[in-house]
């Protein structure tokens, strides 16, 4: 029998995300049932599997038109078993103990109550308050309602709210406009002064900060932090979209400068007085952890000196503000990074959960409120991620950890009594969880080099799960590289995890350039098992275009625990190049690598890497691409830079060795630095001052400026980021 060309055009619209061995396993079985193909189209259909990513797909793609697909603003009810998902611009609601389903909200019921003209195309992020109550915020306006309930309560906010939270029994309003606070209608501060500021992050959201509002337990009373930063420099980022341009000044502690000074206060609604918590002198120290007992009686707050080398975790009365004990203390010969408040047990005011990394790893301890350590709880060369819940009924924390392996996150519950622990999950990948309140159950999604992205239901007991969405593979369509998992091993002994990428239509008979991308700074992990298994599209596209791609978390970088992270403490930019360095002997090992044509690029620390790289061993690679780099740790953030470097004072030579800007004359290869104009992160000095030092040294540099953009560039213009430095590496390193 004979297929018509009019037939095989939808048979191969419909074999388009089929991989190329289920294509060639369902030609042979047509062929061996004498089903033939018209010879012309046979090429069409397999082309259809080698398309190669636009520069567009390779740079936005994954979160925009190739996302894989999932369920949409998924939450729990509060206090139920009751899972919320958004379905064609409804909120349906699963009961999972049973599986009913019904719909809480229709947009188009929002939009009848609500608006008029101003009518909502799409579904608001409706976020609970309690376990009946929910609300979006629209303009300067909070609108609450009840589920089930078909009318709305209109709550007005101060022009410019920010930072809203909403005590779930009180329901006070807290927010910030501006430098001020706000409770309702109240406003609980009036400073002029724009640079005294409360009710947000401090520390330059350093130490897990992400709030400066903190609701007691019941609601009743406000906690919130106060900065004031009217002692440290200020530095000028300049708006360059009017004319003339205009320079808006922020504070920016640099390093061993004057930092700004946080105090922690609490406002009671009732009386209108606040009371100033006292946590002492000196007044530079950074105050984090900030937790609230469950009785509202006292509030923790853990105080870390200058150095950050030395904890106290301290006990306050609210009443008085005074100090009652200090639980136990934490020092280091490098330094404490604390990261999380306090876990107080389900139904007691006197244990909590404390994190540390005091024994190398980041785990969990049970302390009372007296200062006594009851037990560890969890032990071993990895670490745990994230408290997800607590399943009061079995007396078990549900965590998630790197257990398995660095490459992995997965989920456990541990027994807070005996520490006995037990795995959740089975499948092999990296998952993200939200728990339930309760800790009964777990919605999980998870991806791996061969699943793209699955949503599940998981029971915590670990007997029960459902598959609720399997996404499809949306690069199916893609001529796509081979990624191979290397593991080499560091000059101390320890193994460093890597990801090779091949060119498409690999020819180990050829001679390939290579592009190193790294970061290998603190607190960041590039490589994970998961979805794409080369972690990025533009790695992908640099492999299509006939480049291997390489990149390696390096000492210095997060998971591995303490000896892994602090393998850099004082010399950064050092142990990291001797990492990366292993790296590159790898690849100049293999037969089809061309050694003299290797480029390397990375963003932020990974611009300070790559500019490193070229600088202080500048034989190795024949271009960089270095964008937001630190030249300079002088000029860098106090409490970033003071963990990692200690105090300019204090490591001269460290900060020496480290300085980009008097290695410029080592520069051989070619060099594209890249900065954004408006970046108050590393800010934009950095690169100006690099450029300034290869001018008075008489040697080359290219430059490339993003006017508008802070320190990443984000957005429509990241495709004309991620096109400017392909057509670098296309200009220097093909032949």
């Amino acid at each position: 029998m004979l297929f018509s060309s009019i037939f095989c055009i939808p048979l191969l619209e419909k074999l388009n995300g089929f991989n190329l061995q289920r294509i060639y396993t369902l030609i042979s079985m047509l062929l061996k049932q004498k089903i033939v193909f018209v010879a012309f189209m046979l090429p069409l259909f397999l082309s259809a599997q080698n398309k190669n990513f636009t520069i567009a797909e390779a740079t936005n793609g994954m979160a925009t038109t190739l996302a894989t697909k999932g369920l949409k603003q998924v939450s729990w009810q509060p206090n139920t078993n009751n899972l919320m998902q958004v379905v064609n611009n409804a909120w349906v609601r699963t009961n999972v103990s049973n599986g009913s389903v019904d719909t809480v909200l229709t947009l188009k019921k929002i939009n009848e109550t609500l608006f008029s003209k101003d009518s909502l195309k799409a579904m608001p992020f409706l976020q609970w308050i309690n376990t009946e109550q929910f609300y979006f915020n629209s303009g300067d306006q909070l609108n609450c309602s009840f589920v089930g309930a078909s009318t709305w309560q209109k709550r007005p906010l101060a022009k410019g709210a920010e930072n809203i939270f909403i005590a779930p029994i009180t329901q006070y309003v807290a927010y910030t406009v501006d430098n001020n606070l706000w409770l309702n209608d109240i406003q609980v501060t009036n400073e002029t002064n724009p640079n005294i500021i409360s009710g947000k992050a401090v520390h330059r959201d350093e130490f897990g900060i992400d709030r400066g509002i903190f609701f007691s337990p019941k609601g009743n009373l406000l906690a919130y932090y106060k900065m004031d930063q009217t002692m440290v420099n200020d530095y000028p980022i300049v708006d360059w979209s009017v004319t003339p341009a205009k320079a808006n000044n922020i504070k920016y502690p640099m390093a061993g400068g004057t930092s700004h000074q946080v105090s922690v206060l609490v406002f009671n609604p009732k009386t209108k007085q606040t009371v100033r918590i006292k946590t002492g002198t000196p007044l530079d120290k950074y105050l984090t952890c900030v937790t609230w007992s469950p009785d509202e009686r006292h509030i923790y707050i853990a105080t870390l000196n200058r150095d950050q080398n030395n904890l106290r975790l301290n006990k306050y009365d609210v009443a008085t503000g005074e100090k009652i004990s200090t639980l136990f203390e934490e020092s280091s010969d490098k330094y404490v990074q604390p990261q999380h408040p306090l876990y107080f047990l389900p139904g007691s005011n006197d244990q909590f959960v404390w994190w540390s990394q005091r024994d190398g790893y980041m785990h969990l301890y049970l302390y009372n409120t007296a200062g006594k350590l009851l037990r560890q709880l969890t032990k071993g060369e990895w670490v745990v991620n994230e408290i997800l819940a607590f399943n009061k009924a079995e007396k078990e924390i549900i965590i998630s950890s790197s257990k398995e392996s660095p490459m992995e996150k997965n989920s456990y519950a541990v027994n807070w009594t005996n520490a006995r622990m037990r795995r959740i999950d089975q499948e092999v990948g990296y998952h993200n969880f939200v728990a339930n309140s309760t800790g009964e159950y777990l919605f999980d999604v998870y991806s791996s080099a061969d699943v793209p992205k699955n949503s599940v239901l998981l029971h915590t007991d670990g007997k029960w799960s459902k598959l609720l969405k399997e996404s499809e593979n949306t690069l199916a369509a893609y001529d796509r590289p081979e990624v191979k998992t290397i593991t080499l091993t560091a000059l101390d002994g320890t193994t460093l995890y890597s990801k090779l990428i091949l060119p498409t239509h690999f020819d180990a008979s050829k001679k390939y350039p290579v592009i190193v991308y790294l970061y290998n700074g603190p607190n960041v992990q590039l490589l994970h098992n998961s979805f794409p298994e080369s972690g990025n599209l533009w790695y992908e596209y640099m492999a299509q275009r006939g480049y291997i791609v390489f990149t390696m978390d390096g000492r210095g970088s997060s998971n591995r625990g303490l000896k892994f992270e602090q393998a850099t403490y004082g010399q950064l930019g050092t142990i990291e190049l001797l990492d990366q360095l292993k790296g590159v002997a790898y690849l100049q090992s293999l037969p089809f690598v061309d050694a003299a044509r290797m480029g390397i690029h990375g963003w932020s620390y990974g611009g300070f890497m790559t500019t490193s790289m070229m600088l202080r061993h500048p034989d190795v690679f024949k271009v960089g691409v270095a964008g937001g780099p630190v030249m300079d740790w002088n000029m860098y953030e106090i409490m970033y830079t003071e963990r990692y470097m200690n105090t300019p004072q204090n490591n001269p030579k460290g900060y020496e060795e480290a300085c980009l800007l008097n290695k410029t004359k080592n520069l051989k290869g070619k060099l594209l630095l890249i900065h954004g104009a408006d970046d108050d992160v590393v800010v934009w000095q950095h690169s100006i001052n690099f450029v300034k030092k290869c001018v008075d040294n008489n040697i080359p540099v290219d430059y490339f400026m993003y006017p508008g953009h802070p320190h990443n560039v984000r957005g429509k213009d990241r495709v004309h980021l991620m096109q400017k430095i392909t057509d670098y590496f296309d200009l220097y390193l093909k032949p």
